[in-house]
């Protein structure tokens, strides 16, 4: 069992001369900086992206590796799609944690400049959490995607079209 099983372990206080604060971000192509220096050991960042969740009490990032955890910036998406796979008429979703998830399209967005961004996960509270597409993987839906009318976009999966909605932010952190 960790320290992070117990139902009290976000309530604990930081350890001594030690701060729940921290320099970390995580920024709009799925990166993780400390003190303003990328993290460049990869094993370190693909760790970084499974410790993402929302602090129970307050609903703000942190990263939680089971023994300790601290609050970080995300300055968009929490989590990133990086591939996606058309299994029959099923698009399943690569995430930077490295799980995968069946895409739901009716329930994803368009963001800003364009970013495709889907609902994975689920927090402690039962929210979801904001997935953004990489570019790799919204360049990948192509063969999929229609026009439907105006600025809007579909998809066309299993002989059904299926609306992609507008930005309408799943993700507030606090």
């Amino acid at each position: 069992m960790k320290p992070g099983d117990h139902p009290d372990f976000f309530r604990f206080p930081a350890p001594e001369g030690a701060s729940r604060e921290s320099t970390i971000v995580l920024d709009r192509e799925g990166r993780f900086f400390h003190e303003g220096n990328l993290v460049e050991h990869p094993g370190l960042a693909r760790a970084m992206h499974t410790w993402i969740r929302r602090h129970p009490d307050d609903g703000r990032f942190i990263l939680s590796n089971g023994y300790d955890w601290t609050y970080i910036t995300v300055e968009d998406a929490p989590f990133f799609v990086e591939r996606v796979q058309l299994e029959g008429d099923r698009v399943w979703l690569q995430l930077s944690d490295g799980t995968r998830e069946p895409w739901d399209p009716a329930r994803s967005r368009v963001g800003p400049g364009g970013a495709l961004y889907a609902p994975v996960k689920a927090s402690l509270d039962g929210r979801p959490f904001d997935a953004r597409f990489t570019r790799h993987a919204q360049v990948a839906l192509a063969p999929l995607l229609r026009e439907d009318g105006g600025d809007a976009v579909a998809v066309e999966l299993g002989g059904e079209r299926i609306r992609i909605g507008s930005d309408r932010g799943l993700d507030a952190e606090g």
